[in-house]
């Protein structure tokens, strides 16, 4: 059988546990890039992400070659242990899910939830290489079987079937395929099966990635799958610090310019775009596809465009970063060091030069001691970003010195 006739047989097998996920034409996006965008929404699969369908076709083959196969293990701190725990649910075998130690206790508890009494959980390692290595020792131990996140045949072929229910439901609402598909890039499972099965003859690809994981144009450039040196964890469905060797196969071959590295930062403004407009609760990887969008505008005007919303497990606990960082983004939010006279009344005259749309969202004597100046860490909140340099002008003729520490790591990581 054909790649393509294995991919329909998944996805067909797959109804048995979950429905296909919808398809749908986003008005609000169509017109701010005057495109026809339409999202492929796997935020809605019943783990929340395309994850599960990986984990059911790669067990079902399983299986299906060893029928008395009936341990699986897999090492995740996310989307893909929820997937894997409820196909194990579901299956009846045996799961033992590997997570950090410094996994967040919500989404420990969610894969135990998927997962229920068919799943053992066990935290072990500080960082996922630790954690890796003690479940495939585990495996080699007890004879189990190895889900890889990605890196694995019968989980391409599982994520394929994303591309055969966008082309059966865009031929049935549009009476044909979109003119691009946007995939988000991780290991690149998702992105393997469905330009394979797409093939040459299909839709055009563009590839997001993080900013601070983007080992698919490394491995593209270097021409295999190269370590990238570090990561930037903050898009943690999709901050992989080397793409799969065999998802990198179905891959090599795209052109570097087709691949797009997305700033972490402005992907936060994206998640807060879409959730306070559309109602859409998008996990950082799963904006990927939706914010590169900015970056393509031109080549998309008038064009039929799917954009796989990959993934919706956010921890609303989060919400207050993504805010912050999207304000940073944005020049919305800035954090200054104020040297503040140590008289009375230079707080009033401070205040006082504020322009009516500044809102103080932090202030914090940093230095108590001082005899003439005071050290004051202070955080400003606006509405649009000119109003920072009109406020820096006001601010010097008033005497006072303000430093911006916005965009140094090296204070305000200590700091804010």
């Amino acid at each position: 059988m054909s790649f393509q006739n294995d991919a329909r047989t998944a996805c067909e097998n797959m109804r048995e546990l979950f429905k296909r996920t919808p398809l749908h034409r986003n008005d609000h996006l169509s017109e701010k890039f005057g495109a026809d965008i339409w999202l492929k929404r796997e935020d809605t699969s019943p783990v929340r992400s395309y994850k599960i369908r990986g984990a059911f076709n790669a067990i079902s083959k399983a299986l299906a070659a060893r029928p008395d196969q009936r341990v699986f293990v897999c090492a995740s701190a996310g989307n893909h242990a929820q997937g894997v725990a409820r196909v194990c649910a579901h299956a009846g075998v045996k799961g033992v899910i590997y997570m950090p130690v410094t996994t967040p206790k919500q989404k420990v508890e969610k894969t135990r939830i998927f997962g229920g009494d068919a799943i053992e959980i066990v935290l072990e390692g500080d960082f996922f290489d630790e954690t890796l290595a003690a479940s495939q020792a585990y495996c080699a131990q007890q004879g189990a079987h190895f889900l890889s996140p990605f890196d694995d045949d019968d989980v391409i072929e599982g994520q394929a079937s994303v591309a055969v229910e966008i082309e059966t439901q865009m031929q049935a609402q549009l009476g044909c395929l979109p003119d691009m598909i946007v995939l988000p890039v991780g290991g690149g499972g998702l992105s393997a099966g469905v330009t394979r099965y797409f093939g040459a003859t299909g839709p055009a690809f563009t590839f997001a990635e993080p900013e601070g994981g983007a080992s698919l144009a490394a491995a593209v450039q270097a021409g295999e799958p190269v370590m990238l040196p570090q990561i930037d964890s903050f898009v943690d469905g999709a901050a992989v610090a080397k793409i799969g060797t065999q998802t990198f196969e179905h891959l090599r071959h795209f052109h570097p310019d087709q691949i797009r590295a997305v700033p972490e930062d402005r992907i936060c403004t994206t998640m807060i775009e879409i959730l306070n407009i559309e109602g859409i609760v998008l996990e950082p990887a799963g904006a990927l596809s939706v914010d590169v969008l900015k970056d393509i505008q031109d080549q998309i005007k008038g064009k039929t465009v799917v954009c796989v919303t990959s993934g919706g497990n956010f921890d609303f606990e989060r919400l207050p970063e993504v805010k912050e960082r999207a304000q940073q983004f944005l020049g919305l939010k800035k954090y200054f060091v104020l040297r503040l006279p140590q008289r009375p009344g230079a707080l009033k005259d401070f205040l006082g030069l504020l322009g009516p749309d500044d809102d103080i969202a932090r202030f914090e004597y940093m230095k108590k001691s001082a005899r003439n100046f005071g050290t004051v860490l202070i955080g400003i909140e606006t509405t649009q970003e000119d109003n920072f340099a009109k406020l820096k002008e006001r601010m010097t003729l008033g005497g006072f010195t303000l430093q911006d520490i916005t965009g140094d790591p090296a204070i305000s990581d200590l700091v804010i």
